[in-house]
């Protein structure tokens, strides 16, 4: 490929990208997701636009993707439960299946009505995780929407807010750490009760005079994906989804600094009294984990 077209796939990915940032762009709910749990509670409206999932003392909700992904840049925007939302879990993941699953989290811990959020993501790679790091915001992802991507490639994981990276969690497989690049994984999100741990670790209950709990979700895009539920042909699977090794360049390096030394509040590579016996490899070979 030329470099001049090369140059203009970039920048017309990068259009593409910001164009959904800005909410110009709409995936179709109807054609993209499947409602899996919660009944009622969670509903697609708006044409396919709009996807809602809500929570009571009954039950939460939930939806999975109808195609599995193997590597690709993933998005959706996302408003999150407002006011008091202490003991609640917005969850918006990919996984695997099976006992040595694979799986990349976003996970939304609700709290007291004029507290933060915590965002904690995590990354199983068959079967084990253990590797939390937890953030707040700076910003309320109460007010509006707000872009929450992944980016999963065969040398690292990004996990970005509004196109801004928090975490990378680069392959390391040469040093012997396990790297989720085998397993296709479907897109998942569910709102639930987790009042025994989500806020200040299970201290604070849910108040469910305050129910139902709703979250909100537009703009799913899945970017440059490989489709295993499509035929080699498909425009949705193209071999530049094995291809793609995007990283992050100078100023995004500066952004991710930003945000962890400002808003990191949990990171598993400094807990030195969880591994008594020496941090987990990975933590010694990368500094943005």
């Amino acid at each position: 490929m030329s470099t001049w077209c090369s140059n203009s796939a970039k920048l017309l990915l990068s259009v593409y990208v910001m164009s959904c940032l800005l909410g110009a762009c709409a995936g179709d709910f109807y054609q993209d997701m499947e409602i899996t749990w919660g009944d009622h509670r969670a509903k697609i409206l708006n044409g396919g636009q709009l996807l809602t999932l809500s929570l009571d003392k009954a039950s939460g909700s939930g939806f999975q993707s109808k195609h599995e992904y193997l590597f690709g840049r993933i998005d959706v925007q996302i408003k999150l439960v407002p006011g008091n939302s202490a003991g609640t879990v917005t969850a918006y993941y990919l996984s695997s299946q099976g006992p040595t699953h694979d799986e990349i989290d976003f996970e939304f811990l609700g709290n007291l009505s004029g507290q933060p959020y915590t965002l904690h993501t995590n990354v199983f790679t068959q079967g084990k995780g253990n590797r939390e790091q937890q953030f707040h915001l700076w910003f309320d992802p109460t007010k509006a929407f707000h872009t929450y991507s992944l980016l999963w490639n065969p040398q690292r994981i990004i996990f970005l807010v509004d196109n801004i990276a928090i975490r990378v969690f680069n392959n390391l497989e040469k040093i012997g750490v396990p790297f989720p690049n085998k397993q296709a994984m479907r897109v998942y999100s569910s709102l639930w009760n987790a009042d025994d741990w989500a806020t200040q670790g299970g201290r604070v209950k849910t108040d469910w005079s305050k129910a139902p709990f709703t979250a909100y979700y537009r703009n799913f895009n899945a970017i440059n994906v490989c489709d295993i539920n499509t035929s080699s042909s498909s425009s949705s699977s193209s071999p530049s989804c094995l291809n793609n090794n995007q990283g992050l360049d100078a100023p995004g390096r500066n952004k991710l600094r930003w945000v962890q030394s400002k808003y990191m509040i949990y990171n598993y590579c400094s807990d030195l009294k969880r591994f008594p016996h020496g941090l987990p490899p990975e933590c010694k070979r990368s500094r943005f984990l």
